[in-house]
């Protein structure tokens, strides 16, 4: 019998959990749970799994698209959006930065204040 395993937080790096988490928080709509210099996490006001932030001092910003020799991202946030141009105006006021090669055109790359990036699709 295996045990019980639930998906409870998915955890990005950043030199800045605090300002990291409120990007998301105002991105995304969320409440702030842990608030610490070391650690901040968003929460999913329905519930779920939610989003942290850990310190890490040695931060390297992701490079997206992939080049050799430098950091690759190692995860990306897909964001399932009802209006993709009213979200990607929102993504920018809240700070994102819209990537200059976009692979799809049904999908919009930004990246978050880190460098980490993230895709804005619609349904």
């Amino acid at each position: 019998m295996s045990p019980l395993i639930q998906y409870h937080a998915t955890v990005l790096g950043t030199p800045d959990p605090q300002a990291a988490a409120r990007f998301y928080a105002n991105l995304l709509g969320w409440e702030l749970g842990d608030d610490e210099r070391e650690w901040a996490t968003v929460l999913n006001p329905a519930g779920g799994p939610k989003l942290s932030f850990q310190f890490e001092e040695d931060f390297e910003r992701p490079v997206w698209p992939e080049r050799p020799g430098k950091q690759q991202m190692m995860m990306h946030l897909d964001l399932l959006v009802d209006d993709l141009e009213k979200a990607a105006a929102h993504a920018k006021e809240c700070g994102a930065r819209r990537a200059d090669h976009q692979p799809q055109d049904d999908v919009l790359v930004f990246f978050d204040p880190d460098g980490h990036p993230f895709c804005l699709f619609e349904n």
